[in-house]
């Protein structure tokens, strides 16, 4: 055991003895006031109290109890994760140069960053580092969950965790996650950079299925049922061939769970139940989804006050043309260049509204929803030969990698040979 793990050892347990940092999932405590609270969620020698959960949570609804925690869970995988010193990181990202951040968020910056391979053969690893700021146990408590969350979780529709790092020095503490590379940035990026090419329709549909597949997995495929809390645009990260990849775990949560002290996420995104209450459940996160099938269709933001007062809040604009009317078309984003299927548009328009339900439990289920886009999908293929199909997907791909490689002048004539309307195909 190497001095970065010793060290993770001995922050755990001394805010464990301190009772500084609350365990992160200890969300049911109310359903078994005989167990004994845990409170330090450490990255080895887990309290061995946390064996007798045997009734934390459920898989999904009628399922069988599942008597094993995250970090229980976490303990048979933490082998997986590559643990770094400080000094490493700080080489591979040139002393966290600036010239090199990606990104900056509430808990910290990230930057873009080279590594060796674990075996010291090979050729550089290009990587995300995130460096959480020295604020104390808030960010500590976050960087904790993403260890231990990503430690444990496989899908190609997550982002994956490589390793991570934890010093504890006169200077203060370190706390770094070290994530593969993204290099497409964010559905946010590619939604409302007018700098960036415009996403063809298909692409968005492609890559809100994926995201949505992530969700779902998140709340239906593990042991323990995951509330993502923080979906939105700007935690979608796409990789080389836009697969989408869900990122930022630190608010993730098992659940359901009740805060009503610290209601947390982003404005606009944020179910209206949780934000009144502080009740959290998986249709949060379903209400959240709503939110981002409309920027998809729109183009966006959830809120925008540079726009006219009654189309600042995207939720209370896109009312005034229902998916059924004849006006629809006025939210559909104007850089699509009508090259998308009507049909599709109001099918997710509708799925959207059903996700934004004020009624939390006449919320779909996110299998519904991934159900719903496939067809959705498949109304934005119609019309095209199923030779062309197979051909039409590859070669999407190919253009959304080319669009990023070539100068201004060769985007804009790529987009619109993209935008030309084909044969048969389906359109407005």
């Amino acid at each position: 055991m190497d001095e970065n793990q010793h060290s993770i050892m001995r922050i755990a347990k001394r805010e464990e003895d301190r009772g500084r940092l609350l365990f992160w999932l200890s969300t049911l405590k109310d359903k078994s006031k005989t167990r004994k609270a845990n409170s330090s969620p450490e990255l080895k020698n887990q309290s061995k109290s946390d064996n007798s959960a045997s009734n934390r949570v459920t898989k999904s609804a009628g399922s069988l109890a599942s008597p094993r925690s995250i970090p229980e869970m976490y303990k048979e995988k933490e082998h997986n994760l590559r643990v770094f010193s400080f000094s490493e990181l700080r080489t591979a990202t040139n002393d966290f140069n600036r010239l090199l951040k990606l990104g900056e968020g509430g808990f910290g910056s990230v930057y873009k960053g080279t590594i060796r391979p674990p075996n010291g053969q090979g050729d550089p690893i290009v990587v995300a580092i995130k460096k959480l700021n020295q604020h104390g146990m808030q960010g500590h408590k976050q960087w904790l969950a993403e260890v231990q969350f990503l430690g444990i979780v496989e899908h190609p529709n997550l982002v994956k965790l490589l390793g991570y790092c934890s010093v504890d020095g006169e200077r203060g503490i370190q706390r770094l996650l070290v994530y593969e590379f993204m290099p497409n940035k964010s559905l946010e990026d590619h939604l409302f950079d007018k700098a960036l090419p415009a996403l063809p329709w298909i692409t968005r549909l492609q890559i809100i299925l994926g995201a949505a597949q992530g969700l779902t997995y998140l709340h239906e495929g593990l042991e323990v049922q995951v509330i993502y809390r923080d979906f939105k645009s700007s935690n979608v990260l796409l990789d080389e061939n836009f697969v989408p990849r869900l990122s930022d775990f630190g608010l993730a949560r098992e659940g359901p769970t009740g805060d009503r002290t610290h209601v947390v996420g982003t404005y606009g995104y944020a179910a209206p139940e949780y934000v009144e209450t502080g009740h959290l459940t998986l249709k949060s996160d379903i209400w959240s989804f709503g939110v981002v099938l409309y920027e998809i269709l729109t183009g966006r933001r959830t809120v925008e006050r540079n726009r006219p007062t009654m189309e600042q809040k995207l939720l209370e604009w896109v009312k005034q043309y229902p998916a059924d009317s004849k006006r629809f078309i006025m939210i559909m984003d104007p850089r699509l260049r009508n090259q998308y299927s009507l049909n599709a548009a109001r099918k997710i328009a509708k799925l959207a509204d059903s996700c934004l339900n004020k009624n939390a439990k006449d919320r779909p289920t996110m299998s519904e929803v991934v159900e719903s886009l496939k067809q959705a999908i498949e109304d934005s293929e119609e019309g095209t030969s199923s030779e062309n199909r197979s051909s039409s997907r590859t070669n999407l791909v190919a253009s959304n990698q080319q669009l990023h490689q070539m100068g201004a002048s060769n985007t804009k004539r790529r987009m619109a040979h993209l935008a030309k309307p084909r044969e048969n195909s389906i359109r407005v």
